[in-house]
């Protein structure tokens, strides 16, 4: 994989601020020389059209700017904080400590990186990113180090396990595994003894820039921009060889030479598609042909029911991948594409620029490698939803299917037997709630992004009204598809502060009955007006007339309003769950 020089993204920094840029704050704090990371941080940023403003603080300034709440670190308010604090300083306080200071170095470290994370917690709205500690060998011990705990080895690596522990108990932390580039790049890679005797810079400049992109990645997934589906090739792709000239008992797959290679590919497709990414076909052949391997070969490890959407023909991959995201109704840069041929690929990046198209390898046996390296599906949150994705998008296709056999729309959405479920958020659902904030660009109204915390600070705010709807119908179970947030900002008023809805369920009716939940919540509640927003953004179009279709006035600066007496309630095909179905 070819990286990005560090003398480019140098450049990057000095170059004006495009209007169109995202603008986000971020924070570098370390007990090691920053400056040259905040500023691969910045350039890379530029790279992917993100404005980043960046705070870097002195050398070794961890406890100044973080304990101390009139800091310049706290008046900057980042949006983001990287904390990083390197192996080779926790080293020099380890050859000085008594052995058994060194038995509890562990424990002791990360109850200090705690209170780091307490201390900015309550003081400002920030994600922390939180490097882990490369693994550094002393070779006092060597291979004993691994079984005593007087060894630096031993402790850095418990102290990596204890950190993935603790931040399972804080929303707002997010790991950036140091320790995981090192494995992926080696030692001699990540680290350049020379610069950190020099300078206390303990990454190589060669290495700042894949640094900066894999913290860029946690950022934007972090703000929603996720990769959420995978369109794979077959021919030389999942499997090798060409099945309509092999025959699928001459494909290469399983365990005997390169088709190991294959099944290794496609192992790693199957974990994303448990994590929730969505698996798709795309392939120039005939059907029948190209899905016997999934049907029928022994050694295939991805199977139909594996496959959210199978496209095999043989018209151009172009319309195919656009065909299958209309149906999937996700953008294009939340796709990637995976296929063999140079040509194709050159065809798809030309044609539809916003899509991810890797550049395989020519040797198979290097897919995996190369792929996981470029960790294109960094994410910052996962629920048991997520888990159910590819059967959810069957079943979506067989509603596809069954639309074409009725006379009008209003016959179909009546044969789906709809119901919904509106409630207040609860802690049941907080992980999924704020996955939902996070990972929904086009039917969002404000575009908040929210982490499970301040999901569950909501809940606690007199202030603060919350509902999420799931719905289901006789093919399926949609799981938890909408939330929307209300501010009551007078006694008479009501602000819907967030409403955003999955793409799944759109001209389902669900907005209207959403909507009309809300109304009549307000209604119930005492409350004379809604009153709601929309903040445009350049994914959320589709929603800029949704106040005025559901009868809302418009008001000035994206304001709309509707008197809770003569809202006029909407006609849907869903009930709440519970209620009877009219006969």
């Amino acid at each position: 994989m070819d990286m990005i020089k560090f003398s480019r993204l140098e450049r990057n920094c000095r170059q004006p601020v495009k209007e169109e840029m995202m603008h986000y704050k971020m924070a570098v704090l370390g007990n090691c020389s920053t400056q040259h990371l905040a500023k691969a941080v910045k350039g890379y940023a530029y790279e992917m059209q993100i404005a980043l403003d960046v705070f870097d603080a002195d050398y070794d300034q961890i406890d100044a700017q973080i304990l101390n709440t009139d800091s310049e670190f706290y008046d900057f308010a980042p949006k983001f904080t990287v904390l990083f604090m390197c192996s080779e300083k926790l080293y020099d306080s380890f050859v000085l400590m008594t052995q058994a200071e060194k038995h509890l170095f562990a424990e002791t470290t990360l109850a200090r990186i705690q209170k780091y994370w307490r201390r900015m917690s309550s003081n400002i709205n920030t994600k922390i990113i939180q490097f882990t500690f490369a693994q550094i060998d002393e070779s006092v011990f060597g291979n004993y180090a691994c079984k005593t705990e007087d060894s630096f080895l031993y402790q850095v690596r418990k102290l990596n396990y204890l950190l993935m522990q603790a931040a399972l108990e804080y929303k707002n932390v997010f790991l950036f595994d140091l320790d995981r580039v090192q494995s992926l790049y080696g030692q001699e890679t990540l680290m350049d003894p020379k610069m950190y005797y020099i300078a206390k810079l303990p990454i190589s400049i060669k290495m700042l820039p894949e640094i900066a992109r894999q913290i860029m990645q946690i950022v934007v997934a972090i703000r929603g921009k996720i990769k959420k589906c995978v369109i794979c090739d077959l021919d030389n792709t999942l499997w090798g060889g060409v099945i309509g000239d092999d025959g699928i008992e001459n494909i290469q797959i399983g365990e005997l030479g390169l088709g190991h290679a294959f099944s290794d590919l496609q192992a790693w497709l199957k974990e994303l598609k448990r994590r929730g990414i969505i698996l798709a076909i795309c392939s120039k052949n005939d059907e029948a042909t190209a899905k016997q391997p999934f049907l029928s070969h022994p050694e295939m490890i991805l199977r139909m029911e594996d496959i959210s959407i199978f496209v095999a023909n043989w018209e151009d991959k172009v319309s195919n991948i656009r065909s299958i995201q209309q149906t999937l109704n996700i953008g294009m840069d939340s796709i990637v594409f995976l296929d063999d041929n140079p040509f194709e690929r050159n065809l798809v990046k030309s044609m539809i620029p916003e899509i991810t198209v890797p550049e395989l390898p020519e040797d198979p046996s290097l897919y995996c490698s190369y792929l996981k390296r470029l960790n294109l599906f960094e994410t910052a949150s996962y629920s048991e939803e997520d888990a159910i994705r590819t059967r959810q998008y069957q079943e979506e296709a067989k509603r596809l299917s069954l639309e074409k056999e009725y006379s009008s729309y209003e016959e179909y959405l009546e044969s789906l037997e709809m119901q919904a479920i509106a409630k207040p958020f609860d802690k049941l659902h907080y992980s999924r709630i704020a996955q939902l904030t996070q990972r929904s660009n086009q039917f969002n109204l404000c575009t908040g992004r929210y982490s499970e915390a301040e999901i569950e600070q909501l809940t606690k705010d007199d202030k603060h009204d919350t509902l999420y709807f799931c719905l289901k119908d006789r093919f399926g179970d949609y799981g938890l598809i909408c939330v929307a947030i209300m501010n009551e900002i007078s006694d008479t008023e009501i602000l819907i502060q967030e409403f955003l809805m999955s793409c799944r369920v759109l001209k389902r009716g669900m907005e209207e009955f959403v909507m009309d939940t809300i109304v009549a919540m307000a209604r119930d509640r005492g409350f004379h007006t809604v009153r709601g927003r929309y903040i445009p953004t350049q994914k959320n179009a589709m929603v800029s007339d949704l106040y005025e279709r559901m009868g809302f006035r418009n008001l000035d600066n994206n304001y709309f309003i509707a008197d809770v007496e003569g809202y006029q309630y909407h006609k849907t095909y869903i009930i709440k769950e519970g209620d009877r179905v009219n006969e």
